[in-house]
């Protein structure tokens, strides 16, 4: 088993104590099933969606149930209805349709994810464990001023108290990404949502004191942020490489000399061909007049 983890604890006006306080073993027992987290947040997030949305099939369109033009003869493509998923104003291919989104997951599964979340802020030290708080009137300023105490006024922030607290809603509802609700009903989800949770001492029992304050981060861990880039250095190296003083010139390589070219040489005329004589015009025979056979070509005896 872990060492029992600590937190500040601070009074009802935003006073911090001297000494720390340790959290109970249930639920802050230190282990963190991400696993578990990750089913318990999308099955959340799966539950919230109203599953209402539709789209039109070619069968919900109105009109189309007359062929626009003759199958064959027209020259162009042939067509059964106008609104079919290829014209304007037809009807939609695998469109969403109303379904239920809701999921189910164990009761134990629930629990574990909630105890998870819990252990995970706490070794962020982003939990801050606070005495009772009580309103006899509705008053947002306070709420406000007790959060810059705290130093976690630009943060989002969950209220989790012992029993439903009317005057604290109220007083808390008007202040952008603050949440107040009871103990028993905060979500793995509403937890993980949240960078810092302040609980009220009653809703975790009698706790133990812990080390001195001092010992421990007075602030829970800020939003992780890309880091921005700094001018300052930049404009530093620029003046270093104005006040350096200026390099020469490198020499410019001369390209060694080309070989002079070589004389081309003429190839030899070559001798015009001499022109073959033409042949001679074969001598027609007489009419009447056989070969040296005496015989007529084409005929067999």
């Amino acid at each position: 088993m872990s060492d029992p983890l600590e937190v500040l604890a601070y009074g009802a006006d935003g006073s911090r104590r001297p000494r720390a306080v340790r959290l109970p073993v249930d639920p802050f027992d230190g282990q963190v099933h991400e696993a578990v987290l990750h089913q318990a947040v999308t099955t959340f997030l799966a539950n919230q969606r109203q599953g209402t949305a539709k789209t039109k099939t070619r069968s919900f369109v109105t009109g189309g149930n007359q062929k626009p033009w003759r199958q064959k003869g027209t020259g162009r493509a042939r067509q059964g209805s106008i609104r079919s998923p290829l014209w304007p104003g037809g009807g939609t291919i695998f469109g969403p349709l109303p379904r239920d989104y809701r999921r189910a997951i164990p009761r134990k599964v629930r629990q574990l994810a909630r105890r998870s979340a819990l252990n995970a802020r706490a070794r962020e030290r982003a939990i801050s464990v606070i005495a009772s708080l009580t309103f006899e009137e509705p008053k947002t300023r306070r709420v406000a001023e007790l959060l810059g105490r705290l130093g976690i006024d630009d943060r989002k922030v969950l209220v989790l108290t012992e029993a439903l607290n009317p005057n604290l809603l109220l007083s808390a509802r008007n202040i952008q990404n603050v949440s107040v609700m009871r103990y028993q009903d905060a979500s793995a989800y509403d937890i993980l949502r949240a960078d810092a949770l302040v609980i009220e001492e009653p809703a975790l029992g009698a706790l133990e004191p812990g080390v001195e304050a001092s010992s421990i981060a007075p602030e829970p861990a800020p939003r992780r942020e890309r880091p921005r880039k700094d001018a300052a250095p930049k404009a530093a190296a620029k003046a270093e490489r104005k006040a350096a003083p200026a390099r020469k010139p490198a020499a410019e390589k001369k390209a060694p000399p080309r070989a002079a070219a070589k004389p081309h040489k003429a190839e030899p005329a070559k001798k015009p061909a001499a022109k073959k004589p033409a042949p001679k015009a074969k001598e027609a025979s007489p009419k009447g007049s056989k070969g040296k056979s005496g015989k007529k070509p084409g005929k067999k005896e």
